[in-house]
Parts: C-alpha cells; sequence; structure tokens
C-alpha cells in the first residue's frame, strides 16, 4: 500500500487550515489552495496561529518548523502531483461536484484520492462527476482539527476497497486519528444524529419555551454535555447548519431536519455564529 506523503487541502477556512495543520504535523508535504490572494494570506495566518498556540502549549517542538512543510496557494493547479486532495470548501453541493470534476482533470496520479470533508453531501453525488469514482471517499474531520480525534470515513458505492483501507491507515496510522465508517447516506453519522437535536433546541427557543442560556445551561448541567446545542451551533456555524439540514431533509424528507424558520432568518441576516461575532450569543 503506497504511503501518502504529498497532500493537497483545498481551502484554507477553519476547517481546512486544520486539516493542512494535522498533516503537515504529521510531517506530510502540504499544499493548501484558496480562491484569492486576501483569502490565502487570511489561511496562512490561521494557520500560523494555531501552531504558534500548539508550540506555546508544547503540543509541538516548532511552530516554524512545521509551517516550512505547507505551502499556500491560489492556483488549482499545484495539486498536480499530490497523492491525496481533501476537499474543505463551503457546504454547497454545486460548488463541490465544479471542483472534483476539476480535479479529476489536475491530479495526475491514477490512485490519488480524491477526498471530501463534507458533513452531509453523499459522496455518490461527488464521484461520479469523475472518471475515477473508486478513488473518492468522504473523510470528515471534526472541528477544531487539531483537537478533536475523531473522523468519519465514508466510502460511495463504488469507492474500492484499496482507497477505503488507505484512507484508514492515513487516518488513524500518520495522523493519530480515531475512524469510524459511516454508510454513504447523508449527515452520515455524528451530523444525523447531531443536527436533529440542535434544530429541536432552535424551535424550543424560538416558540418562548426558553431563552438560549437555559436551554444550553439546562444540557451542560443537567446532561453533562461539555457544551449547550446553541452555542455548539454558533461554534459549527448557522450557515453550516442550515445547509447540513436542508441535505439531510432533500435526502430523508423527515420533519426533524427541516431548518426552522429562526435558522433560516439568522443566516440571511449574516448573523452565522462565532465567525461573524453574532449568533445565539454575541463574541467580543
Amino acid at each position: 500500500m503506497t504511503e501518502i506523503d504529498r497532500v493537497g487541502v483545498v481551502g484554507a477556512g477553519l476547517m481546512g487550515a486544520g486539516i493542512a495543520e494535522v498533516c503537515a504535523r504529521a510531517g506530510k508535504d502540504v499544499i493548501a489552495v484558496e480562491s484569492s490572494d486576501a483569502a490565502a494570506e487570511a489561511g496562512l495566518k490561521r494557520l500560523t496561529t494555531s501552531l504558534q498556540r500548539a508550540e506555546s502549549r508544547g503540543k509541538i517542538d516548532s511552530a516554524a518548523d512545521v509551517l516550512t512543510r505547507i505551502r499556500v496557494s491560489t492556483d488549482l493547479d499545484d495539486l498536480a502531483d499530490r497523492q491525496l486532495v481533501v476537499e474543505a470548501i463551503v457546504e454547497e453541493e454545486h460548488a463541490k461536484t465544479d471542483l472534483f470534476a476539476r480535479l479529476d482533470k489536475i491530479v495526475t496520479a491514477p490512485d490519488a484520492i480524491l477526498a471530501s470533508n463534507t458533513s452531509s453531501i453523499p459522496i455518490m453525488k461527488l464521484g461520479v462527476v469523475t472518471q475515477r469514482p473508486t478513488n473518492v471517499i468522504g473523510i470528515h474531520f471534526f472541528n477544531p482539527v487539531p483537537v478533536l480525534s475523531l473522523v468519519e470515513l465514508v466510502p460511495s458505492l463504488l469507492t474500492s476497497e484499496e482507497t477505503h483501507e488507505r484512507a484508514r491507515a492515513f487516518v488513524q496510522d500518520d495522523l493519530g486519528k480515531r475512524a469510524i465508517d459511516c454508510q454513504d447516506r447523508a449527515g452520515f453519522v455524528v451530523n444525523a444524529l447531531l443536527i436533529p437535536f440542535i434544530l429541536s433546541a432552535i424551535r424550543m427557543m424560538e416558540s418562548g419555551f426558553a431563552t438560549a442560556e437555559d436551554i444550553d445551561q439546562g444540557l451542560v448541567l443537567g446532561a453533562a454535555h461539555p457544551q449547550g446545542p446553541l452555542a455548539l451551533a454558533d461554534l459549527i456555524g448557522l450557515d453550516t447548519t442550515k445547509a447540513i439540514a436542508e441535505s439531510l431533509y432533500d435526502e430523508f424528507k423527515e420533519q426533524l431536519y427541516a431548518p426552522p424558520p429562526l435558522l433560516i432568518r439568522m443566516v440571511e441576516a449574516g448573523l452565522l455564529g462565532r465567525k461573524t461575532g453574532r449568533g445565539f450569543y454575541t463574541y467580543g
């Protein structure tokens, strides 16, 4: 089984930067691609800040050494020689399928793995737009990537066993994460359970049944959750929460997956949670 040494990440936002970081910390050569110079600069700053924090906490020996293994680019063609490319862009199906069709033409190695960090979009939809659906798999990390150990592996019906096992070896042996296998259904394991829970909390608040603070404190103090569902939604991003809910509802047509009107209005207003400074809570 060919070892993966050269990794590409498309997107250097919160998730993409985290994926690039853990790969570089594992000794891999990493190229992260962003859509503009400004986004690339922001991605590099995000990586530098995170690595410097890890160094100050004794998690790594040298942030500077890790950064030498990461290059941030705006040219997708720079990924041509990668053995694994992980897509971590906006949670929108058309954007992802367009990207996978482009990567299929760019990445040259016939056994290169094209992976998606999607939290909800079926992998089959991404695989069939390429000429190598056997090489396409979901590798879904969780935020914050450098901290959380879980990764969902999501093969489609067309993903080869070799691709699945190479992805597992990379995640577990190289990155030191814990992989669980999921069927290729919207939401996979974690979000299929988590999103209805968060939506229920939003409906409870929306109806006036309880405040955001009381809902979250109830789950933290009464059910030993580390964080309440509304604070967690703010961390995930309300736009991402809404997108996952819509993907789940499109697939299963069950009312528990339908995004509540309050969530829709908050996203329309740009109140997306921590990343915009305001969601169910206000952040400094």
